[in-house]
């Protein structure tokens, strides 16, 4: 390719995207449109909801069957299956996940779905007591079947702060 035609294509693609619209879907913080947003809130309930109680038959559907998540601590794994496992064994009866107000983000995935990021406390079923915290990322996928998850990060995880646990405390009083 000449010098002349491969500059004439750069400005033309520099041209494109110069005078594209911008996306109005979703800012750059992260808040989508109202829509959008509310389904994915929504199936981030109905998912920690199955999570933190243990209905693992509703938890299974919302994941493909070859989803890959990926833990800071606890690995990686890279079917429905395992995960489903995993939670059994470390979650269930031990375990309960909330979404920290505030934190959640949802970012439209042009011609297939949404990534949900945020950060979740965890706390322990025994004590009622709110000891740690992560961030996560989630990618869903949408088609005719209905919204799945297809990738999973949790990472960071930390204890808690005393300052954290004070203000949870003075929230239940």
């Amino acid at each position: 390719m000449t010098a002349r035609r491969t500059s004439f294509l750069t400005a033309a693609a520099a041209a494109l995207l110069i005078a594209a619209p911008p996306s109005t879907a979703a800012n750059a913080d992260g808040t989508a449109d109202a829509a959008l947003t509310e389904t994915i809130a929504a199936l981030d309930t109905k998912l920690f909801d199955a999570y933190n109680a243990c209905d693992l038959a509703t938890f299974r559907t919302l994941f493909v069957p070859d989803v890959e998540f990926f833990h800071d601590q606890g690995g990686a794994t890279f079917d429905r299956e395992t995960v489903i496992a995993n939670t059994q064994k470390n979650i269930c009866g031990k375990v309960r996940r909330e979404l920290i107000p505030g934190t959640l983000k949802i970012y439209p995935v042009k011609g297939y779905g949404a990534i949900e990021e945020g950060d979740h406390r965890f706390c322990s079923l025994a004590t009622g007591e709110c000891e740690g915290a992560a961030k996560f990322l989630m990618i869903w996928q949408q088609n005719a079947d209905g919204w799945r998850l297809t990738r999973i990060v949790s990472y960071a995880h930390r204890a808690l702060t005393e300052a954290e646990k004070a203000a949870l405390a003075k929230k239940k009083s």
